[in-house]
């Protein structure tokens, strides 16, 4: 799969903070094996978090 980049600018007002969500469709996407898949989340080249995905079996 390849890398999805962009820019996004999120303002809060004064001093509260500010939140965005952000949501991705992924089409035509199958897994040859149940498992854990762990999607990595990159913010300025640096790895912030990973968001892990359970594949059951069918």
């Amino acid at each position: 799969m390849e890398a999805i980049s962009g820019n996004i600018e999120v303002k809060g007002v004064g001093n509260a903070s500010a939140v965005s969500h952000l949501v991705f469709s992924i089409s035509n996407l199958h897994f040859k094996n149940p498992g854990l898949v762990n999607y990595v989340l990159f913010i300025d080249d640096k790895e912030i978090d990973s968001i892990p995905l359970y594949v059951r079996k069918g």
